[in-house]
């Protein structure tokens, strides 16, 4: 199963389901992640990357079928550049992404906002990042407040960022 077909409000997804919160199942990533696109929410099975400072996978992962997934990308926090600009979430809209996910900066808000996308980040920065072809794809990532498989689902609304390890 792939993407959404309605978004149930992640306050609810969070009442209805208290004992995946207790357990570990349902996780909500740390507050204060920034909101960008057209998508306030959004939800779908995750695709993971890995990468420091570099955006050439990143840009890879947008050029192909998104399947109505999301992709999770842990970018260690950085805040000295940017991961995601307009033109790669352009590509990712365009290629069947629901939404991306950064743990790190992007920049081009305005562009975002225009985007048939879901994007949520730590902070904007207006410098792009390096590309030299580093990280890793497909792997278990450590975002603020939840280690994110491939294939976990995320739900992501106005209220904040579930994840969750079946789909909900």
């Amino acid at each position: 199963m792939t993407g959404c077909i309605a978004m149930i409000p992640t306050t609810d997804l969070c009442d209805a389901h208290e004992d995946r919160i207790a357990d570990g199942r349902l996780m909500a990533l740390t507050p204060g992640w920034l909101s960008f696109g057209r998508h306030s929410a959004f939800c779908g099975p995750a695709a993971t990357l890995k990468v420091f400072e570099d955006n050439s996978l990143i840009a890879e992962a947008v050029r192909t079928a998104g399947v109505g997934r999301v992709l999770v990308i842990d970018g260690g926090g950085s805040l000295r550049c940017a991961l995601v600009g307009g033109n790669l979430a352009k590509a990712a809209a365009e290629n069947g992404w629901q939404g991306i996910v950064v743990n790190g900066a992007i920049r081009d808000a305005d562009e975002l906002d225009a985007l048939n996308i879901g994007v949520r980040a730590l902070a904007l920065h207006p410098v792009r990042s390096i590309k030299r072809g580093e990280g890793c794809r497909d792997l278990a990532v450590a975002m603020p407040g939840a280690v994110v498989h491939p294939g976990d689902w995320i739900y992501a609304d106005r209220d904040g960022v579930l994840v969750s390890r079946e789909a909900l």
